[in-house]
């Protein structure tokens, strides 16, 4: 009995000080970390952080969810402010740690390449030489070789290498083109990620102003009300725009739609509703985030130069030459909007259109353009859904402001946002930022967290502009 407390003393001294064991990490320590020489365990450690931060993310959005459902009070819209800074914070260290990651899988990406493409130099060489010997073989006919006083068993053996010859030049010329396909795979995938490194880091951006937009706004209402319940409904009282002031709003477009009347966009929302059961609010709230969000929106032609590529993707180009032509405008001078910059850097492609920012493959989806193979569009009015509901005779156009309202609200329709609940809608919204499988990433829940603040706010002066 005698030896069994100092076995416990070694066993708690290795256990809690021992350096092999696993320490807990932090942001910090994650986003530091050298990729090169980071072990399995320090990396699986961050993958656990990272999870655990993203949980937490969940759990703040449940309470804003929770309080939203509750009376408006002071007390509420302060818990709903501060657990919307809380959750901005921890989106920003979760995607730190993301961007740090994204990074090292460009770094891996980008070694692969250069590999690959030094494969593909040394292959092309020997194919040269290759087809280099092949063409001294060809330029001695038959009859040449027979005369050149070598015997039959000469030239059968002469015969055999130059089939050898041709074996090996088909071999190495599939060889090629099979790390010509791998180059071109791997560079693509290269691309997604650098195109998700700038999504990450505008995120980034777009939290930050949040988080100081959040922290002025809860600051302002305390020091206005001093705390006081009576003081702070009648500071909202004070801030609410009248009808008459709401008739003189005006109400930003993205894309070149410019500004027009805020009755005129309710108009327009509710006309777009009516069609296809999303609410008007939310429609509006929508296209106001995207004009908000517009630094590199509506700046560039299709085919301007920005960093050594062109504006749009080389993907998006067949159909929107086909609107072109269909719709009549000057491919060469229409505004779309332009790559993501990041200092020196660019990523991804630009070439978003209009009021409602959809690139030229997803308006085809409901504008009535067609693959009919090998990137080869057409216009069928039959499919141009937009059309079909205004009951025109004319084609569905991403820059004219009704066609774009009804757009959005039939991209909002099948992202689920006719349920009209808030998490329907919140859902919805971040499935038009990031795709379908966008939701399930907390990084990207801010999007539909600012959607649903202003579809509040728009909701409340619909209300009030309907009864002046």
């Amino acid at each position: 009995m005698k030896t069994t407390a100092p076995i416990f003393l070694l066993l708690f001294i290795f256990i809690f000080f021992s350096p092999t064991a696993e320490a807990a990490v932090t942001v910090d320590f994650c986003t530091g970390i050298n990729a090169a020489t980071v072990s399995d365990s320090d990396r699986e450690a961050c993958k656990a952080l990272l999870s655990q931060i993203d949980q937490q993310i969940l759990v703040q959005q449940q309470l804003v969810e929770r309080k939203q459902s509750e009376r408006q009070s002071l007390e509420r819209d302060i818990d709903i402010l501060e657990a919307q800074i809380k959750k901005s914070q921890l989106g920003i260290q979760s995607r730190s740690i993301a961007i740090k990651q994204i990074s090292e899988q460009i770094g891996q990406k980008e070694g692969i390449i250069d590999i690959l493409t030094e494969r593909q130099d040394k292959q092309r060489k020997s194919v040269a030489s290759l087809l280099r010997k092949t063409e001294e073989v060809d330029d001695h006919s038959l009859v040449e070789v027979l005369l050149a006083n070598k015997s039959f068993s000469e030239f059968f053996a002469d015969f055999e290498d130059y089939r050898t010859l041709n074996n090996s030049l088909r071999e190495s010329l599939q060889v090629l083109s099979g790390i010509q396909q791998d180059t071109t795979l791997q560079k693509q995938s290269l691309e997604e990620k650098q195109q998700e490194e700038a999504r990450a880091k505008q995120l980034q951006e777009e939290e930050k102003a949040a988080i100081q937009e959040k922290e002025s706004e809860k600051n302002g209402i305390l020091t206005v009300t001093k705390g006081e319940e009576a003081a702070y409904q009648a500071h909202l009282a004070q801030t609410q725009r009248t009808a008459a002031q709401l008739r003189q709003a005006l109400f930003q477009l993205a894309g070149g739609g410019g500004r027009i009347p805020f009755p005129e966009a309710v108009s327009l929302a509710k006309f777009a509703s009516n069609k296809t059961g999303v609410s008007a609010s939310f429609i509006l709230a929508i296209l106001e985030q995207e004009s908000e969000f517009g630094a590199n929106i509506g700046q560039c032609t299709y085919d301007q130069m920005v960093q050594d590529k062109p504006t749009m993707g080389p993907g998006s180009v067949p159909v929107f030459t086909v609107m072109a032509d269909v719709l009549g405008f000057d491919i060469k001078s229409q505004m779309v909007s332009c790559p993501i910059s990041y200092g020196s850097t660019r990523y991804g492609w630009g070439g978003a259109m209009g009021p409602s920012q959809f690139i030229p493959s997803t308006w085809a989806l409901y504008g009535g353009y067609v693959n009919t193979g090998n990137d080869v569009y057409v216009y069928q009015p039959g499919s141009d859904a937009i059309r079909q509901l205004l009951g025109t005779n004319t084609p569905s156009s991403p820059f004219r402001n009704q066609d774009a309202f009804l757009a959005t609200s039939l991209l909002m329709r099948d992202n689920g946002a006719t349920a009209g609940t808030y998490n329907a809608e919140w859902t919805a919204a971040i499935r038009y930022y990031s795709g379908w499988n966008g939701i399930n990433n907390p990084k990207n829940h801010f999007y539909g967290d600012q959607v649903m603040e202003r579809k509040a706010r728009l909701e409340a002066e619909i209300k009030t502009l309907d009864a002046g």
